[in-house]
């Protein structure tokens, strides 16, 4: 998978975790409250606003937000660009040493290690018309410490003409239609696998949950206080992606070459895989003329007991606490908040609109590539808002490599994991 690249490294967000939480002071702060907040005024944004972005984001940000500054004229916005394989180091650092900028762009897994930095988002941001996991994903203690600015989930990418080819018209909604169709690749297609699956490496348990959960799995219970990754439901999804791998419907050592995964889609070599909407535009400039009539996207197949359900991420806006202009970075997050500005964001880069009502309108309902996404994520989970996710994520990449490349019994692998998971608790 295809986690885009917002998700930092388990081993780095641990390393920030641990600066940050003992810079923060996480387990001796008293939580802020709400009438902390900034009050936002009536009149427009003045001042320099300083605002860090990631990737295409932070490429495109610059010209996008020109008619926040036209109608706030006395006001001027500062974008820096900042590398994604170097962002957290740039904000843990900042935020060590008080030179954070105003406001940060921060994935939606990062909340839990960088909350004790931000301020809470201001009563007049109203967030009631998002979506209700990217909302809770910056909620700590009742209080709002960010604002979802574009949300992110996983479907299924699959060659249509191949698939009509293999005997299917439609994309299967249950385990047995998916695994039959990815056969059938094989057997009548002629593609050399039916489906690319994780199986092993970095966030590879991160990208198989979408199967866990559609097994009606959990990885915590409700409260986020313990554990429950041996569970019959989490065991009988890593035996299901494993059947593919002993069947030889997937690769177990698949080529990890940037552009291959797109390569062997393209070439109908591996015709289905999991990702998310940016490599939509992606494919249809790597197919050339007509190829877009040639693929579509599917829902996350289901258990028999289950329901599809995927993996939800995205990136938040943040204002931090030694910000020197708050006021007008909250109206700017305002601003880029509201379903119009979205709408247009998501026209410029791809990013999927945080705000439910923006899902209304044409630029996304008319390409039924982009509308499958919108249907997805009306069934998501968010990956635990806690400071040792990253720890035990990392741990479960380890237990699944040995699973699905090591013939490791998966109730072993789970089980220790589950100890391990234990041992770590929740850093609550």
């Amino acid at each position: 998978m295809m986690i885009r690249r917002r998700l930092l490294a388990p081993t780095a967000i641990a390393a920030a975790a641990a600066l940050l939480l003992a810079g923060c002071g996480r387990d001796t702060d008293s939580p802020a409250q709400a009438d902390d907040a900034v009050e936002l005024t009536s009149g427009p944004a003045s001042g320099t606003v300083t605002i860090w972005a990631q990737g295409t984001e932070g490429e495109a940000l610059t010209e996008f937000i020109k008619p926040f500054e036209e109608a706030n004229p006395d006001v001027t916005v500062k974008v820096t660009a900042v590398p994604w394989d170097s962002a957290q180091n740039k904000y843990q650092t900042a935020v060590a040493g008080g030179t954070t900028p105003d406001i940060g762009m921060l994935g939606s897994d990062w909340m839990p290690t960088f909350a004790n930095a931000l301020q809470p988002k201001p009563e007049a941001i109203d967030t009631s018309g998002m979506f209700d996991f990217a909302t809770t994903s910056t909620t700590f203690d009742g209080v709002e410490y960010a604002v979802p600015w574009y949300v992110e989930t996983r479907v299924l990418f699959y060659r249509t003409d191949l698939a009509e080819q293999a005997g299917f018209d439609t994309f299967p909604t249950d385990w047995d239609g998916f695994k039959a169709l990815a056969q059938a690749y094989q057997d009548e297609a002629g593609a050399e696998y039916g489906v690319a699956l994780p199986s092993g490496g970095w966030n590879s348990f991160l990208s198989s949950l979408p199967f866990a959960w559609s097994n009606g799995a959990e990885v915590m219970d409700a409260d986020q206080t313990t554990w429950t990754l041996d569970t019959p439901e989490v065991t009988g999804a890593v035996d299901y992606i494993d059947s593919f791998f002993a069947d030889g419907i997937a690769n177990r050592n698949p080529d990890a070459e940037a552009g291959s995964t797109t390569a062997a889609f393209v070439d109908g070599s591996v015709p289905m895989f999991m990702s998310g909407p940016w490599d939509i535009p992606g494919l249809k400039t790597a197919g050339g003329e007509g190829f877009e009539d040639k693929f579509g996207v599917g829902l996350v197949p289901a258990s028999p007991d289950g329901t599809s359900t995927s993996f939800a991420a995205g990136a938040n806006l943040a204002v931090f606490k030694d910000a020197e202009n708050p006021e007008a970075a909250w109206k700017l997050v305002e601003w880029l908040s509201q379903p119009e500005v979205q709408v247009d964001w998501f026209s410029a880069v791809n990013d999927l609109p945080a705000q439910e009502s923006a899902w209304d309108d044409p630029t996304l309902t008319a390409d039924p590539k982009v509308a499958g996404f919108g249907e997805q994520l009306k069934s998501v989970k968010i990956a635990p808002t806690l400071t040792t996710w990253p720890q035990v994520s990392a741990a479960a990449d380890t237990q699944l490599e040995q699973i699905l490349r090591g013939d490791k019994d998966p109730a072993v692998a789970l089980g220790e994991l589950q100890s391990t998971a234990d041992s770590l608790g929740t850093g609550q």
